[in-house]
């Protein structure tokens, strides 16, 4: 039978409409997508040469801030090692700086090997870690022949655990794990790479559990773990005696349930009838 005998009964998605009001703030935005800006601090420029070593060895031309400014700018623009070399002396010279060029041959030895400073944090209190993580598909050159030939493989996955700083929005922990892994488990290698004091670990309900609440109280006593409960969470045996952080917020939970319940079915607490 013939295709278009079948268009009347196919279901029809209707093309979306989509009405842009703002003409001159939406080209503005679509322009500052190319927009490009490059400056040199002072402290850049002073530092751009490597300074004399007191150790044997051969004497570094090129300090690690100007090793490390090639492949930040050949990540950016996807470029090979020659054309970033082309790329760093095309910015010095627009912007008039009489600096050296590092090589291609010093940038592909040196940059696995450099140490990037630590990026300062934004806030000089504790920090408030947001984690949660999500599942990398690994793939391989199998691939091809799996989307042509329709072969059969056995697809890996891994687990990337990340730690947020909620004010910044900058990643400060992050592990790479098996995909049997859960999220509890990285809780602790997540709390080691971080320095300075934890206020608050917000996450999600994958966290309610009591290894996270231990490398926590462990580490960081005063800090507070929000995790909302799961739907079978009970309370501990210790809840009457001394009540941790979970009793406390099983309780809200129960108690904002029981005052919502209320409402909705109309109780009435003081004369103990329903209307």
């Amino acid at each position: 039978m013939p295709h278009k005998a079948n268009a009347a009964r196919r279901h029809h998605i209707p093309r979306p409409k989509r009405k842009v009001t703002n003409w001159a703030e939406y080209g503005a935005s679509l322009r500052q997508r190319g927009s490009l800006t490059v400056w040199f601090t002072e402290d850049a420029i002073a530092h751009w040469k490597a300074a004399p070593r007191t150790t044997p060895g051969g004497q570094p031309s090129y300090s690690n801030p100007a090793i490390t400014t090639g492949p930040m700018l050949r990540a950016v623009f996807h470029l090979a090692l020659r054309q970033t070399e082309g790329l760093v002396a095309s910015v010095l010279q627009l912007l008039g700086l009489d600096l050296p060029v590092p090589d291609h041959s010093p940038l592909a030895r040196r940059a696995p090997t450099v140490t990037l400073p630590e990026a300062p944090r934004s806030t000089g209190g504790p920090l408030h870690l947001l984690v949660d993580s999500t599942g990398l598909k690994l793939r391989g050159p199998g691939e091809w022949l799996i989307e042509k030939h329709g072969t059969r493989k056995r697809r890996t996955w891994k687990t990337l655990h990340v730690g947020m700083e909620a004010a910044s929005g900058r990643i400060v922990a992050a592990t790479l794990t098996d995909r049997d892994v859960d999220d509890a488990a990285q809780v602790g290698p997540l709390l080691d790479q971080v320095t300075g004091p934890v206020a608050a670990f917000p996450g999600d309900g994958a966290y309610d559990r009591s290894a996270v609440y231990a490398p926590m109280h462990e580490r960081h006593p005063e800090a507070a773990v929000v995790a909302p409960p799961r739907a079978d969470a009970v309370l501990s045996d210790t809840t009457s005696t001394a009540p941790t952080q979970r009793d406390h917020h099983i309780q809200v939970i129960a108690e904002t349930g029981r005052l919502a319940w209320q409402r909705s079915s109309g109780y009435n607490h003081t004369k103990f009838r329903r209307f």
